[in-house]
């Protein structure tokens, strides 16, 4: 599928747009004066969803899932074996590192600094960066150079950092990552992101014949107890929301086109 049409359709697919289109489309057909009954209910019912998926638990119920299927997997210790360590974009502002200098961070700034501390817990392990420019409307906002200067300000050598700055999705993360460092067999590779992007993630690398091992951070629930949890903000529901749908339809895509052998990746 070509990049433009997969983040079209992703976009089109979010529950947030779908309810803002129920509510256009039947505030379209009430000015045209036809149907009146089906229109009121499309606004209604668009108004409604708004509501529950912005202030009630949701979205919750869509991320604990993911969350939960490699919260189990232990983190290495001090005297295991870590061969690698890959940093998986998407914790970087491209657009603001670029328009400001420095590395921008968003909501997934875990993924950079919990593999931070994995990688100056290991210093024998090469680091790894990988994440291109994965938006639409994004034009010259690499961010890999801002990552590396990044971790050697912090500590970590520049001999170690492996970069990959073409990848657009996680499909090519996977793909490119692999062809990049060429892994042995036996060698023990973590591949650090997001909680909820975990299974998806590695599905891929799986796929792409590269066996890392899960090292899931960027929690976004407590656990079961957030099932019941409301959100203060209705914009607040709606990403998180957003966010687990957007998962569970990259599975259900990913497994469709062959690019991963399960639906739902466990350890």
């Amino acid at each position: 599928m070509p990049f433009g049409l997969s983040k079209v359709l992703a976009l089109m697919a979010q529950p947030s747009t779908l309810f803002v289109l129920c509510i256009a489309g039947g505030l379209w057909m009430m000015r045209r004066g036809t149907a009146s009954r089906r229109a009121r209910w499309l606004v209604g019912g668009g108004i409604l969803a708004l509501l529950l998926g912005g202030l009630g638990p949701l979205g919750n119920w869509f991320v604990l899932p993911l969350e939960q299927r490699f919260a189990s997997v232990p983190a290495p210790g001090p005297g295991d074996r870590v061969d690698g360590i890959i940093l998986l974009g998407g914790f970087e502002d491209g657009w603001i590192s670029t328009g400001r200098g420095g590395l921008g961070l968003n909501e997934a700034a875990e993924r950079v600094t919990e593999g931070l501390r994995l990688a100056l817990r290991h210093p024998e392990a090469k680091v790894v960066f990988t994440g291109g420019v994965g938006g639409l409307l994004a034009r010259n906002v690499e961010a890999a150079s801002a990552v590396a200067a990044f971790l050697v300000d912090a500590g970590v050598a520049k001999e170690r950092l492996v970069l990959e700055d073409k990848s657009r999705n996680t499909y090519e993360n996977a793909v490119y990552t692999r062809e990049l460092v060429k892994p042995a067999e036996g060698e023990r590779w973590y591949l650090v992101t997001s909680a909820y992007h975990m299974p998806r993630a590695m599905g891929l690398f799986r796929k792409a014949g590269f066996d890392v091992i899960a090292y899931p951070v960027d929690y976004r629930t407590r656990g079961p107890v957030d099932l019941t949890r409301l959100f203060e903000r209705i914009p607040q529901g709606l990403m998180r929301l957003d966010l687990g749908a957007n998962e569970w339809l990259g599975l259900i895509a990913y497994r469709a086109l062959g690019r991963i052998d399960e639906l739902f990746p466990g350890p």
